[in-house]
């Protein structure tokens, strides 16, 4: 494992040249993984594993995305098995299921984790704050997590394209002696760009607060909030739409993340640069009591919690659609599809 400085701190990193592909499928040669969900992490992990040519098979609830298994080549009594059987067959079980899936299939996989066998997660959420899950394995397992930064599309969307999707790794419990060789290996399989250290309670609290916070929630909130003003002054939606989002997301986003935010302000002109910087400090100022009145309610568990109890409510499914749909029904969201429409083929 080497070390990287990240801005003046040593972090712990490892990649596909200090640990190959070869390596991985040589560590994990006798091994039967078995994904378990197919929902939004399982494509993308298992496809990868498959095409990296390891022993994978998929367990899932007969159902829609069963079906789609079985369109991704996923062979029913050969690959492709109930969510029991899969994990008995199963020496590396990864459970990608949501994470209020996890709560109700929890049960029924638990009698399958005998001595030895590993369980996997891509996510801190149900290990972590087990008190409140009643996700508590077996001390005679290796207990790992490769927790991919975005979502399991853009994991098989860069790995087709011949990239790899950054991903963060932690042991929870090293019962073989083997749980950081067999986390690596799998990291390197479903295709990670690098590999960063981390522990299932950091990944679980920075993931919900980056989620609720500048990756998703506060994203909506900041745009929203702009396309807002700039409407009820006056503004044409088209205006409103192209000045808040269309030119950030096509524009400059992939500035600064091709060569950071000081190399993007450089290529935009001296009044986007002297706005830019004078309007940072009292953006910050005002979001970041915000944050850390978000980042508070994670670490206590309360957005953990809220998940829980809103997960399992019995019409929680028709609620999400419902929000979804007024999302997508906004003004500046349909003002977007006609946009998209506009812009020259291939983009």
């Amino acid at each position: 494992m080497a070390k990287m400085n990240f801005g003046g701190i040593e972090e712990t990193v490892i990649t596909r040249e200090e640990f190959p592909l070869e390596k991985a499928r040589e560590v994990l040669k006798d091994e039967t993984i078995a994904v378990i969900g197919y929902g939004v992490q399982g494509p993308g992990q298992s496809l990868n594993l498959r095409d990296n040519g390891f022993n994978v098979i998929v367990g899932q609830r007969e159902g829609k995305t069963y079906d789609k298994a079985v369109q991704d080549g996923w062979i029913p009594g050969e690959t492709l098995f109930g969510i029991e059987e899969a994990c008995e067959k199963a020496t590396i079980i990864m459970c990608l299921l949501s994470d209020a899936a996890v709560l109700s299939v929890w049960p029924k996989m638990k009698p399958y984790l005998t001595e030895g066998k590993a369980l996997y997660f891509s996510h801190g959420f149900a290990i972590n704050w087990n008190d409140r899950t009643g996700v508590v394995p077996p001390k005679d397992i290796d207990v790992i997590m490769v927790a991919p930064k975005g979502s399991g599309t853009s994991l098989r969307t860069m790995f087709l394209e011949g990239r790899g999707l950054n991903s963060s790794f932690a042991i929870y419990q090293d019962y073989t002696g083997r749980a950081l060789e067999r986390t690596i290996a799998l990291g390197i399989g479903i295709g990670s760009g690098y590999l960063f250290e981390t522990t299932f309670q950091r990944e679980a609290v920075s993931d919900l607060t980056g989620e609720r916070g500048s990756l998703m929630g506060a994203i909506q909130g900041l745009l929203l909030a702009q396309y807002e003003v700039l409407r009820e002054n006056g503004h044409s939606p088209s205006e409103a739409f192209n000045e808040t989002v269309e030119e950030l997301t096509q524009s400059l986003m992939p500035l600064f993340a091709k060569k950071g935010m000081d190399w993007m302000y450089a290529n935009c002109s001296t009044t986007a640069q002297r706005g830019a910087l004078d309007w940072m400090g009292p953006f910050h100022d005002a979001i970041k009591p915000v944050m850390q009145k978000l980042y508070d309610s994670v670490k206590k568990g309360e957005e953990a919690q809220r998940s829980i109890d809103s997960n399992s409510q019995p019409d929680y499914r028709e609620k999400l659609e419902k929000e979804l749909k007024d999302l997508h029904d906004s003004e500046m969201w349909r003002a977007a599809e006609t946009v998209r429409q506009l812009r020259p083929e291939g983009n």
